[in-house]
């Protein structure tokens, strides 16, 4: 009769010398990603190096038309949407057109 602790022990994962290489290759990814890492940081720390302390005021167009100041707010500060009953929805508009 076996026990729990003998049927918990025994090697049901098959051969395992076919496998072997797994652990040195999840060694070699991970280093290779760590190396990646510490690279990518390195370059982004010297593009940062080289932006200016300050960017120039980024400005509008410097000329003004009168026509920019002549614009006014067409809902005259409402901010409330009207509905109107009788206007198509969207899929008895698409039906229609």
């Amino acid at each position: 009769m076996t026990t729990a602790a003998q049927v918990l022990a025994e090697n049901n994962f098959g051969d395992t010398r076919t496998g072997g290489l797994a652990g040195p290759m999840g060694l070699f990814l991970i280093l290779l990603l760590g190396a990646a890492t510490i690279l990518l940081i390195r370059n982004m720390n010297a593009r940062l190096r080289r932006l200016p302390d300050r960017f120039p005021q980024q400005g509008g167009p410097a000329d003004h038309t009168p026509a920019d100041a002549a614009v006014t707010d067409p809902t005259g500060g409402s901010t409330a949407q009207e509905s109107h009953p009788t206007a198509p929805n969207g899929s008895e508009q698409r039906r229609n057109g």
